[in-house]
């Protein structure tokens, strides 16, 4: 479209509305002058859930983070230099969530360790001795915490979950599977539940003290998925699908 200066003047509103569409030309004795665009904030650095081919191009650092956090309504994650924009669950999903964190509050209540559930952030810096070094921000779908007095003064939680649960979808398999397997590991996590509400099944990963991996066990419809650190904590996989 094209629009001499004074009409723009006296419109600017419209044509605001207008680029939304398609670019405007400015033009001035009849002649192109400028050109009027919609605006995109850049995205480089975002990998979407659903993105299957992306490659980074810059490594993000956490105050870019926390500047794309605080101006957003959206849900992030900030691993390894990358931000990952967390996708709307679905039902099912949401499903097996409530069902594991039920167990898990039944079982956890009155003692010292608690579980809790997404959205809530953990500060995970792998084998680095501090945050700032190699700064992580996970949300996992829920988790076993045994360091309250980590919780800081403006409530928020910097400490080292025990176990963690993630519940794939099928835009955060490669994540859930590969990079935050690998990220727990070696931040300390002692435990790491991967459940598959398509498959119905769990792969439970066990790691040392020492941050390596120490076992992989699968378990599958009709089996009773039993936590490795803590004694007594048991669900029938039944019970975690059968709403879905």
């Amino acid at each position: 479209m094209r629009v001499n200066t004074t009409d723009l003047q006296n419109t600017f509103g419209k044509y605001l509305s207008l680029v939304e569409k398609e670019d405007i030309i400015i033009t001035k004795n009849g002649k192109s002058v400028a050109k009027l665009i919609r605006y995109n904030e850049p995205d480089f650095f975002l990998v979407h859930e659903e993105s299957l081919k992306y490659k980074s191009t810059k490594r993000i650092s956490y105050e870019e983070y926390m500047a794309l956090v605080n101006s957003s309504d959206q849900r992030y994650e900030l691993i390894d230099g990358e931000i990952y924009l967390l996708a709307s669950p679905t039902f099912n999903h949401q499903v097996v969530v409530n069902e594991i964190a039920w167990h898990f509050n039944n079982y956890f209540k009155k003692k010292s360790c608690r579980s809790l559930t997404a959205p809530l952030d953990v500060r995970l810096f792998g084998f680095a001795t501090k945050f700032e070094e190699d700064p992580n921000v996970v949300q996992p779908d829920v988790l076993v915490i045994c360091d309250a007095d980590k919780v800081n003064e403006d409530n928020r939680y910097e400490g080292i979950p025990t176990l963690i649960v993630e519940v794939l979808s099928p835009s955060t398999k490669g994540k859930d599977m590969i990079t935050k397997l690998n990220l727990y590991m070696k931040s300390g996590v002692l435990e790491y539940w991967i459940v598959s509400p398509e498959n119905k099944g769990i792969s439970r990963y066990t790691f040392s003290q020492e941050r390596d991996l120490e076992s992989v066990r699968e378990f599958r419809e009709g089996d009773i998925i039993k936590s490795s650190v803590f004694k007594g904590l048991e669900i029938p996989l039944e019970d975690i699908f059968s709403g879905i």
